[in-house]
């Protein structure tokens, strides 16, 4: 498939749609604004709950659906839920452990709320419903423990939305599986697909979008499996990867 065959714009938010301050650039939303005038779907894909990603997706108008929590939530263009995808109680007891037993700073996305080191959960584990936990450590020693350990799971889906962290969902559950529903719901493949991440957690839908777009800032990784590389998070990268629909 071609750049004329795109029909949906996929675009992560933290490292790839906002800039270092957290903003949405002009030149940004006026590239979004242009595709949703020329009939583009233009789909938020990331790894922040609903709550935290809200604001900015009504600041960009109406969009057909917004993927959350890394694919751990689906909202319409209502903010209305869609899909729902949990993580298991027996394996976030796994994980407080490892929390516990290593003295990780954590965050949580629940039903009931997010929760984090700073911020923590006052009830039972079985009292929430889990849609993904996330670690961030600053020793690589600790961190490559960790991970060995997550890896032998074959329940987890393991991501990352910066190079000290780790972000788990449940097995299955990632951008590119949520974009897969999102486009048959819409009629469309992932042929029709083209989408921009930074992170790990993006890496899934830039492997199977039809472009896959990494920000100039993006982990290495990402870059290797994109088609190709646009601009840094702050020099607007992701209008320029939308204008790139626009040219023959």
């Amino acid at each position: 498939m071609t750049q004329q065959n795109i029909q949906l714009i996929a675009l992560d938010m933290d490292g790839t749609l906002v800039n270092s301050n957290g903003k949405v650039s002009k030149e940004n939303r006026a590239a979004i604004q242009k595709a949703k005038d020329k009939g583009f779907h233009v789909v938020l894909s990331t790894g922040r709950s609903l709550v935290g990603c809200k604001a900015i997706a009504e600041s960009l108008g109406e969009s057909s659906y917004i993927v959350t929590i890394n694919g751990g939530e689906i909202y319409n263009h209502n903010f209305e839920l869609v899909e729902r995808n949990l993580l298991d109680h027996k394996h976030v007891k796994r994980l407080w452990e490892l929390k516990e037993k290593h003295d990780l700073h954590f965050w949580t996305s629940t039903v009931q709320g997010l929760f984090n080191s700073k911020s923590p959960f006052e009830k039972e584990i079985e009292d929430y419903e889990w849609l993904k936990f996330g670690f961030d450590i600053e020793d690589d020693e600790v961190r490559e423990m960790v991970l060995e350990e997550l890896n032998q799971n074959d329940d987890l889906e393991l991501t990352n939305s910066s190079p000290t962290n780790i972000e788990i969902n449940a097995q299955g559950i990632n951008k590119a599986a949520a974009l897969l529903k999102v486009s048959r719901w819409l009629d469309l493949s992932m042929d029709h697909v083209m989408a921009v991440g930074d992170s790990m957690n993006d890496i899934a839908m830039i492997r199977e979008a039809s472009i896959g777009i990494a920000m100039g800032n993006a982990q290495e990784k990402v870059k290797e499996a994109a088609d190709w590389v646009t601009s840094t998070n702050d020099e607007h990268g992701v209008a320029e990867a939308i204008e790139s629909l626009f040219t023959k």
